[in-house]
């Protein structure tokens, strides 16, 4: 392409000026005729045209719209002469010339080539490919420089990373202390006297995704001195800016009063932002602003989950059943009722 030093839409011009050049021979023909007739034959146009003016010209005062048409004679004897000259300029600068030809037709080829090569359809899209590849080469050329930029980005950004993560790891090493004390108070509160949470903080050599450090929330549920890995949500959930929180059966493996403080610290949660809970645990149901009971029913041989939000009176039966089976007794109505009510 540098090669072919092509300009903006030349290959369009030089496929008219060759077909210009191919019939150079005709078009001269032509304009020599139309010249001739204009301005050297016998009777030329515009000579006729200058007689007859001079012939209306005798007679103008003795009819008024003679005038008129002696104007328009004018501007027709001026248009006519300024084509002759036009055609006369035009026929000096019309030459059937074979080696230009050659030339123009060598030129329109290699350029073809290369709009074939590329699959484009003219000289200005051929242009915009040239200018692309030569940017890439100029990319690939300062590959070493570009390297080197990035490296010193990256370097940049390392460190920077650094100092946030310590400050990140300073301030978890403050507040270590005070999450394992209300984690401990928490599981007094829900019955688990002899249980203890640690929070173990390593330090690792490298940064990653969570700053300087690995945490691991231990768990001794009773006073064994052998901690064990566990998950927490209470207290980090108080943290955490949600606008929603889901819950899904939270209550797996407790029942009764351990139930019962669930329910409690869930309803704290609440406070701030919405919980969604999915529970079998009358004791969580029922300190719910809401309730809604999911169920399925067959619609035109098709099974369809619905959920729809139950009054206070189906409330009060659903947690009585949770108590005491499907066909629940009077003391756990009165029991549900209670439940709801507080």
């Amino acid at each position: 392409m540098e090669q072919a030093g092509l300009k903006e839409n030349e290959l369009e011009i030089i496929d008219a000026e060759l077909k210009m050049l191919s019939n150079a021979e005709g078009i001269k023909g032509v304009l020599g005729k139309v010249y001739f007739e204009l301005q050297e034959s016998e009777t030329p146009l515009v000579q006729q045209i200058k007689s007859l003016l001079n012939q209306l010209n005798t007679f103008q005062s003795y009819h008024p719209d003679l005038s008129f048409l002696l104007q328009r004679l004018r501007s027709v004897q001026i248009e006519l002469q300024d084509i002759a000259d036009e055609v006369g300029r035009i026929s000096d600068h019309v030459n059937y010339d074979p080696e230009k030809i050659e030339q123009l037709n060598e030129r329109l080829s290699a350029g073809y080539k290369l709009l074939k090569k590329h699959g484009v359809q003219t000289t200005n899209e051929l242009l915009l490919i040239q200018q692309q590849l030569a940017e890439k080469m100029q990319a690939v050329l300062n590959i070493d420089e570009a390297i080197l930029q990035k490296e010193k980005q990256s370097a940049q950004l390392m460190n920077e990373g650094l100092i946030m993560a310590k400050k990140i790891s300073a301030i978890r090493q403050q507040q270590t202390k005070s999450l394992e004390d209300k984690v401990n108070k928490l599981l007094i509160q829900v019955g688990m006297p002899n249980a203890r949470l640690k929070v173990e903080i390593k330090n690792e050599a490298e940064l990653n995704q969570f700053g300087l450090d690995t945490i691991d929330f231990l768990f001794d549920a009773n006073k064994s001195g052998q901690f064990q890995p566990v998950r927490i949500k209470s207290l980090v959930a108080e943290s955490i800016d949600l606008p929603t929180m889901i819950f899904d059966e939270i209550d797996t493996g407790i029942s009764g009063e351990a139930a019962k403080q669930v329910g409690i610290i869930l309803k704290v949660l609440a406070v701030k932002r919405q919980v969604i809970c999915i529970t079998h645990q009358p004791q969580i149901a029922g300190k719910a602003d809401s309730h809604f009971f999911v169920y399925k029913e067959i619609v035109k041989d098709m099974v369809k989950t619905n959920i729809r939000r139950l009054t206070t009176e189906e409330r009060i039966t659903t947690i009585a059943k949770m108590l005491s089976g499907e066909k629940p007794t009077a003391a756990a109505l009165e029991n549900a009722k209670e439940m709801v009510g507080n």
